[in-house]
């Protein structure tokens, strides 16, 4: 599975070859992890729109109405995707810097089993509590049996979603982002193959959209687990190693937990602005829909950069390359403003190609272009948040994000939403909150990253000594 050389078994980093990840062009290597996680994070956020467009044309808006009621159940599967997958791989690249590969391997095969049972857990959860959860989640008289129908069948497939967008992170800390790649990209492919034949070709309705995603997620799953188990290497996560280890479970965990938490907290935020856009009319409301599919294409490539310096930093971090750490970290931030100023370029001028795609009312097209010619300009300003989260991440250090990204953004979007919006009452005003956070939260992390954090580079300590001795 890994596509560099074997750097032995177990011991210090001095008493092992040179890591690969710690020797070769920073650039590189930063190149090698990012494009295949930026085009997998792509496709991943493909899912949902490809059945959104089926559903659409065979059940209706009821139907895609449905498909939105179980959000907080997606919420939860991030979450623990995230809390293991991260966790598991932050502990994985740790060990692999200090050389201790039988570690490395025991850590990933507890976050794999974790993965898969929490979402078994989840799935039997849903199961038994179907009805009263959908109703909870608001599901309407109208929209209710379809969502049950919809749910009840994607809720089997929740621990193959859990396993494959956690473990996915797990083959990337072990230097195969390409697979990971290939693992998504089969899944979607299956997915858009199986929509339109279970729905259509078979008249399956809901339940077909819902059959055609779960078959996507277990075909994806299964490649997971192969990628893991059969490769050759020493480290493979072999099934004894596929058990829970108390220590080592801690260990995810702490770095686990922040991370879901801190998704979490975002998703809790963006309900909460949305519940304030509701109160701005149907074409608002349906113009920020439209907007947020475009937002989202952004964020999920700039998500896939903080997920690669993740692994270099943790690799060279364990095996004490302080100067590479800080290195790929800034070469991460230029990558990233580099591919910022494209995108956000090339959707100020041809945005409204996108918007077309996805909606044919002009009222709503032209307050769609509107929020994209205020918001793409302020992309510039998030960045910052996602490279230094990833990398404090990266050297063991994920509650100071969540502290800064729960205040900075999460508290700060809805004290906005709740005191501000109602006095300007306009769409803008609502959006205003999102790059205003970012300026504030970048900010923040620049502050903690330079002057406190385990990689901080100005020491101010000294600074108050020399001054107090002049």
């Amino acid at each position: 599975m890994n596509q560099f050389p074997s750097q032995g078994q177990t011991g210090s980093a001095s008493n092992v070859p040179a890591n690969p990840l710690g020797t070769l062009p920073i650039n590189q290597l930063l190149a090698r992890f990012a494009i295949p996680s930026i085009i997998a994070m792509l496709v991943s956020a493909l899912y949902n729109i490809v059945d959104q467009f089926f559903i659409g044309r065979s059940v209706g808006m009821l139907g895609n109405a449905a498909t939105n009621v179980a959000f907080p159940l997606t919420i939860t599967c991030t979450a623990l995707s995230l809390m293991f997958g991260i966790g598991g791989a932050a502990n994985f690249n740790l060990s692999m810097g200090h050389g201790e590969r039988e570690d490395a391997a025991r850590y990933a095969g507890n976050a794999v089993f974790m993965l898969f049972f929490t979402g078994l857990i989840l799935c039997l959860g849903v199961r038994l509590f179907l009805k009263p959860l959908m109703i909870a989640f608001g599901a309407t008289a109208e929209v209710l049996d379809y969502s049950l129908v919809y749910t009840g069948i994607t809720s089997l497939g929740f621990p193959f979603l859990i396993l494959t967008t956690g473990g996915s992170n797990l083959i990337r800390a072990d230097g195969s982002p390409r697979f990971s790649m290939v693992c998504t990209l089969t899944g979607a492919l299956i997915n858009t193959i199986l929509d339109p034949l279970f729905i259509f070709t078979f008249h399956m309705g809901m339940a077909g959209a819902a059959l055609a995603t779960i078959s996507s997620q277990l075909f994806s799953a299964i490649l997971v687990i192969l990628c893991l188990t059969r490769t050759q290497d020493m480290y493979k996560v072999e099934w004894r190693k596929i058990r829970i280890d108390s220590r080592m479970l801690q260990r995810i965990i702490r770095i686990g937990i922040p991370a879901g938490m801190q998704s979490v907290m975002y998703n809790i935020s963006n309900i909460i602005i949305q519940a304030g856009v509701n109160n701005l009319g149907t074409d608002n409301v349906t113009a920020w829909a439209t907007y947020g599919k475009v937002d989202g294409l952004y964020w999920m490539m700039i998500n896939a950069l903080g997920i690669s310096v993740t692994t270099f930093v943790g690799q060279n971090y364990g095996a004490r390359r302080m100067d590479r750490v800080r290195k790929g970290a800034g070469a991460c931030m230029v990558i990233g403003v580099v591919l910022t100023a494209i995108v956000s370029t090339a959707l100020y001028f041809w945005g409204y190609l996108f918007i077309e795609l996805f909606t044919s009312d002009p009222q709503v097209q032209l307050i769609s272009q509107s929020l994209i010619r205020f918001m793409v300009p302020t992309f510039i300003t998030y960045i910052t948040i996602e490279i230094l989260s990833g990398t404090l991440r990266g050297v063991g250090d994920a509650w100071m994000p969540l502290i800064i990204t729960g205040v900075g953004v999460c508290l700060v979007r809805v004290i906005w939403i709740i005191f501000a919006l109602p006095h300007f009452n306009t769409i803008l005003a609502a959006a205003f909150c999102y790059p205003m956070t970012w300026a504030l939260t970048s900010a923040a992390f620049a502050v903690y990253y330079y002057f406190f954090s385990s990689l901080k580079s100005v020491n101010l300590k000294k600074i108050f000594l020399r001054h107090q001795y002049k």
